[in-house]
């Protein structure tokens, strides 16, 4: 029952984008790892990690010169790291982070399927590489989370008592709850971050958008609720679920919050929004994915919940190509220079400009929601 479930679960969540937006190629000379649809920068590895349930999953790592953070950073659906890059590049280089970004399993040149617990596998192995590739201390990495990547994003988070701190954009409450109000959790959810935030201890940015169509603004609100470190949140007015980094108080914010979280983890009470005492917290034992025995359902009651679900999925396979997110300029920010920002190779005359794909970072439930 518990396959038939994920398995249901997994096709109504899970968009990767076909074809993929980039191939790994390996150079001749060197043997490196390449991304064939991007100039090769001298500070940006591309990798291929194992994962504890057998998957090779493609990430990049961008450096910053100097930076003593970094960001590892889950993206939204339908997207792949080849249409992240130049945002990857753009954040290393506006907040002065290392940052490392990956593709789940069965998405982009990742291998395997997708699956709530492949994700988890496959954020744990691109945090294991940090930790013994690049010698990185859990008390110097921020978790970001965008979308359906603020799901592996707490998990993780809930299981480091150490890390430097949490970012959640568009985050989700559970994937349930996406589709309907629900006020219960069921054992047959997916991502069920609500449960699981509380027993996050670093400080938590929530950004969302206050027209978001996709994600009610009201996930973010909740979840930043039940947080026990606060940060000041950022309630984008007029932002949808797709193009929260086209407004200049996004990257603000995100310097502000980087800023801050500086500070010794001793006076971090300092940087907290409210007074924790007057913030009521759910009280929940799943964090660890245990059993929930309040709100059990019937297993017939709840394949006919999910296959209630299912011609939503047959109608978003039909409607795949009508659904984009436009790529996310930073004209309109300030550009450090890039002469003191990194260090890149010098180009040849015949590197030539590629073209800018759309961004498809759509959450799993916005073509639902449009056959709804």
């Amino acid at each position: 029952m518990g396959g038939v479930t994920s398995s249901m679960a997994a096709k109504l969540a899970f968009f990767p984008p076909n074809p993929p937006f980039y191939k790994v190629v390996s150079e001749k000379s060197s043997g490196l790892l390449l991304l064939d649809r991007f100039p090769h920068r001298e500070n940006v590895d591309v990798l291929r990690l194992p994962t504890r349930r057998g998957n090779k999953i493609v990430a990049v790592y961008v450096r910053y010169p100097m930076a003593t953070r970094t960001l590892l950073y889950s993206h939204g659906n339908a997207a792949d790291i080849g249409q992240m890059y130049d945002l990857f590049i753009d954040l290393s280089i506006h907040l002065k982070l290392n940052l490392i970004g990956y593709d789940y399993s069965g998405y982009g040149r990742s291998s395997g399927k997708p699956s709530e617990q492949n994700t988890y596998a496959d954020i744990e192995a691109a945090y294991k590489c940090l930790e013994e590739t690049y010698n990185t201390k859990q008390e110097d990495i921020i978790l970001y989370g965008q979308s359906l990547g603020s799901g592996p994003t707490v998990y993780l988070a809930a299981r480091l008592p150490r890390l430097r701190a949490v970012v959640l954009h568009s985050p989700i409450l559970s994937g349930l709850r996406v589709m309907y109000p629900v006020k219960h959790t069921y054992w047959f959810d997916i991502y069920k971050n609500i449960d699981k935030i509380q027993f996050v201890k670093c400080p938590v940015l929530v950004i969302h958008g206050t027209s978001d169509e996709v994600v009610d603004c009201s996930h973010g609100k909740q979840l930043w609720e039940l947080c026990q470190e606060k940060y000041e949140p950022l309630w984008i007015k007029g932002g949808n679920h797709c193009n929260l980094e086209l407004f200049p108080e996004y990257i603000k914010h995100l310097k502000k919050f980087i800023s801050a979280i500086e500070k010794a983890p001793s006076s971090r009470n300092s940087i907290k929004s409210v007074d924790q005492s007057t913030t009521s917290r759910r009280k929940s034992r799943d964090c660890f994915e245990g059993p929930r025995k309040s709100t059990s359902t019937s297993k017939k009651e709840a394949l006919d919940f999910i296959n209630e679900l299912e011609p939503f999925a047959l109608k978003l396979e039909m409607n795949d190509e009508k659904v984009g997110k436009p790529r996310i300029p930073y004209e309109h920010m300030e550009r450090s220079r890039r002469s003191v920002e990194y260090i890149e190779k010098p180009r040849s005359s015949t590197d030539i400009k590629k073209p800018e794909w759309p961004r498809m970072s759509v959450d799993c439930i916005d073509r639902i929601q449009n056959c709804l």
